[in-house]
């Protein structure tokens, strides 16, 4: 009898533990978070330049994520200027994502105008521009902090005006400044100089982006800072 109650008490734990995902506390309510992702529907989301997400985006396990061969980029319905957002990821062996912030509809993808908090299993063996935690093609981050392939990643990106933070599993990996002459320089040099709308508006959507691997996204949640 002990036994089967120790085993119900702790399914209830689990049970527990699992309906937390995708949840707000009643502190963050406080401070003033809100959801992005229910954990079961993708409302609050849209394609980009489109009125509905594309299809290929689907919820599984309380995770949201795309058909690799067939999704395009989704976007929030809402605009956000300066913010910080939290977000967990699960990418597949040797996958490759991202997350954009401050996108606008101009050009033809979201990175045109979006700076990218990079998702990525790191064994791919990219540079140190593009892996895990960077600001994509522009700033590394300071040191591997990523969990092995098929573990969750607790990620956060912190905007007040120009300066930005990402954060990877509780470490500050990234430190810029969008309105500084350093960031202008670094992109003088790469392949975003071709996009005028490049990180120069003050808000704009959160992408979630579809680079053809399979990953996994649960509790998002954003909280306004303006």
């Amino acid at each position: 009898m002990k036994a089967l109650l120790l085993g119900l008490a702790l399914a209830a734990c689990a049970l527990g533990a699992q309906a937390q995902e995708n949840t707000l506390t009643a502190a963050e309510r406080a401070a003033g978070w809100k959801l992005l992702f229910d954990g079961r529907t993708t409302e609050g989301w849209r394609g980009f330049k489109a009125p509905a997400p594309d299809p290929g985006w689907t919820v599984k396990d309380g995770t949201l994520g795309p058909d690799p061969k067939t999704s395009k980029d989704i976007i929030t319905r809402e605009t956000f200027g300066d913010f910080e957002l939290a977000f967990d990821w699960k990418i597949s062996p040797k996958g490759n994502s991202g997350v954009m912030f401050r996108v606008v509809e101009e050009g033809d993808q979201t990175y045109f105008s979006g700076p990218e908090y990079q998702v990525l299993d790191n064994s791919r063996g990219e540079p140190p521009l593009e892996r895990a935690g960077a600001l994509y093609g522009l700033y590394p981050p300071s040191r591997d902090v990523t969990r092995p392939v098929g573990e969750f990643n607790q990620s956060r990106i912190v905007l007040r005006g120009g300066k930005g933070e990402h954060w990877l599993n509780g470490v500050k990996v990234v430190e810029y400044d969008l309105d500084s002459p350093e960031f202008k320089a670094k992109v003088a040099g790469t392949k975003f100089k071709a996009w005028p709308q490049f990180a120069r508006s003050r808000s704009g959507h959160i992408a979630l982006q579809n680079h053809g691997d399979h990953v996994a996204y649960r509790n998002i949640k954003i909280r306004p800072l303006d």
